[in-house]
């Protein structure tokens, strides 16, 4: 691994939003999201970025999709203040078309398929994964445009953190953990409470003009134990709140536990046993609306070394759903996966296949299939390119939701949307500190669900055509440290030819970040979004928004954190009618025992 050292470093470097140059050259990225086991970023046959704990805090930020929102190919729409409805597109594909997991745990909602952001608290989090590309062949359903994995926190020592911010934004941490040579535990609670802002404009359906805020409280927890070769790893996570909107507010609980116990059977053979239960519960009664879904899930994953340089993962999942909507309906569905992967690493040719076939039992089997292989030229170069195929179940309101009035119904016989995804994609590294990295793609979707049937129940009838590109570059010069990453995407209604809701044509992102000695770190942001078509044919103009932020070591154990947001002051929209963040301030004071 060391003779590579120079090429992890310069890829944490691109990957991280704001990792420093001196972290970068000690810490080489390991990655499990691409292939369910564990692999160095640069063999991974996949476009892989990393947001590290240290990227979390150095941000200043309080919501995780400011931190997405700066990566390439992720586009965000958010209607309203910080509690509001967040959705996160990734390569042009939809909402529901990236599978969102914690600790390995599916959380998605079963009602919409989609992944409420807007409840996280980024407070429990210590790294995310993000893999772009489809990624069915190993994980089933869902992962049409990618995967975003989110891991728990493991502290070690007494950590107590406080902030406040402009729209009356405080928040308030604390945890406790300790690591030893056979495990350790970590437990974390806080809180954050936001006034807000109105949540929408004068153009919006229901203007009031009042501060819709949010009200959150977490709990985190997790420990592990090892025994010889195995290790027993339990992990829990609490979310529950109200979020307020226009015209009522919303209750929320969200909870996800994981049990693992993996280790080594053979020297060439790995195993993984999880179980997993994942929960939400929502309320809005001022809609009269209420929804809970449950998923509980069991899993064998195996890894067997064929040789230094092959491997073979199988693997078994099985989950139980059920999802239950006030007044509504009330169902349940199982399935089943098997899913196989063979992967080669004879540098300088790396290779890998992957099959998996879903059986569930409300649309039936569905099997999918990937294949990737790369290229090293040499120590700093390489190219890579893949073809992969994806689906996404229905959701329980897109199969068996009653309508408004019969209107809007869902449809029990509707099939999976299915999907198929080309890469192409490059990587250069020239010296320590620096790296060049472009991907070409393109994804067709076919079979997609749309509500445009008879009295516009949902039918299988609409089709996708996503074509796009990214660059990115970084390198480090001294003190001094640049992040860019360039977007370009077309992401089309084929049958229309209307360009998809809320999804930028282009997009830039940088940070430019530079160190004062050892105790000051201080950065600015940039993001600039193109125009986005919306509902009923309006288009949103494109914006720039220029962000600062600091971290100053006072003392060993103390650390402050500061951040500005929209600098400019500038007045624009993620989705028509409704606001954003004007010029806004935050400060953190953290004090550890590490």
């Amino acid at each position: 691994m060391c003779r590579y050292s120079f090429l992890y470093s310069s890829i944490l470097a691109a990957f991280s939003g704001s990792a420093f140059a001196d972290q970068a050259d000690l810490q080489p990225e390991i990655v499990v999201s691409a292939t369910r086991v564990v692999q160095t970023v640069d063999a991974t046959l996949a476009d892989v970025s990393v947001i590290s704990r240290e990227d979390i805090e150095a941000s200043a930020t309080r919501d995780l999709s400011d931190l997405l929102r700066l990566q390439a190919g992720i586009d965000i729409a958010r209607t309203g203040g910080p509690g509001g409805q967040t959705s996160i597109f990734l390569r042009g594909t939809n909402n529901n078309h990236v599978l969102v997991l914690i600790d390995g745990v599916r959380v998605a909602a079963l009602g919409t398929g989609a992944f409420t952001w807007e409840t996280l608290p980024l407070a429990a989090i210590e790294r995310v994964e993000i893999v772009r590309g489809p990624r069915a062949s190993y994980w089933g359903s869902d992962a049409i445009g990618g995967v975003i994995q989110i891991f728990t926190r493991k502290l070690d020592g007494l950590r107590v953190a406080l902030g406040y911010g402009s729209y009356a934004d405080a928040k308030a941490d604390i945890g406790i953990g300790h690591r030893g040579e056979s495990g350790g535990y970590s437990v974390q609670i806080g809180a954050r409470d936001e006034d807000g802002f109105p949540s929408q404009n004068e153009n919006g359906y229901g203007y009031e003009d009042k501060d819709h805020g949010l009200r959150n409280r977490h709990l985190s927890a997790r420990a592990d134990h090892r025994w010889g070769e195995q290790t027993l790893d339990a992990v829990f996570m609490r979310s529950q709140g109200t979020t307020e909107f226009a015209g009522g507010q919303s209750d929320f609980t969200e909870q996800a536990i994981n049990l693992t116990l993996s280790g080594a059977i053979t020297p060439a053979w790995q195993h993984r046993l999880s179980a997993g239960r994942a929960s939400e519960d929502y309320a809005t009664p001022a809609y009269f609306d209420a929804y809970a879904s449950r998923r509980t899930s069991l899993g064998w994953q195996n890894e067997i070394a064929l040789s230094p340089q092959q491997r073979l993962v199988l693997g078994l999942d099985a989950v139980h759903e059920r999802g239950e909507k006030l007044d509504s309906y009330r169902h349940s569905r199982n399935n089943t996966g098997i899913y196989a992967g063979w992967q080669v690493g004879m540098r300088p040719f790396d290779s890998e296949v992957s099959l998996r076939s879903d059986d569930n039992n409300l649309f039936g089997q569905h099997t999918t299939g990937s294949v990737a292989a790369g290229w090293h030229f040499n120590e700093a170069t390489r190219a890579y390119a893949s073809y992969g195929q994806g689906f996404r179940g229905p959701t329980l309101n897109e199969q068996y939701s009653p309508g408004f009035g019969g209107l809007y119904a869902g449809n029990p016989d509707l099939q999976p949307e299915k999907s198929s995804s080309r890469e192409i994609g490059f990587e250069f590294a020239p010296g320590q500190g620096q790296q060049l990295k472009a991907n070409l793609y393109s994804t067709r979707i076919s079979n997609l669900i749309s509500f445009s049937g008879v009295a516009f129940r949902a039918e299988n009838v609409a089709r996708a055509r996503i074509k796009g590109a990214e660059l990115g570059y970084n390198t480090s010069f001294g003190a001094w440290m640049f992040d860019g990453r360039l977007t370009w995407q077309d992401p089309r209604n084929e049958d229309t030819g209307t360009q998809l809701l809320r999804r930028a044509k282009q997009k830039f992102t940088g940070t430019l970040e530079r160190s004062f000695g050892e105790s000051l770190h201080a950065g600015v942001e940039l993001l600039r979004s193109g125009r986005r078509a919306d509902v009923a044919g309006i288009e949103l103009p494109g914006y720039t928004l220029v962000n600062l932020r600091a971290t100053w070591t006072i003392a060993p154990e103390w650390m402050l954190h500061a951040r500005i947001e929209n600098l400019t002051d500038r007045d624009y929209e993620l989705a028509h009618g409704y606001n954003t963040p004007r010029r806004s301030g935050f400060l953190e004071m953290v004090w550890t025992t590490r």
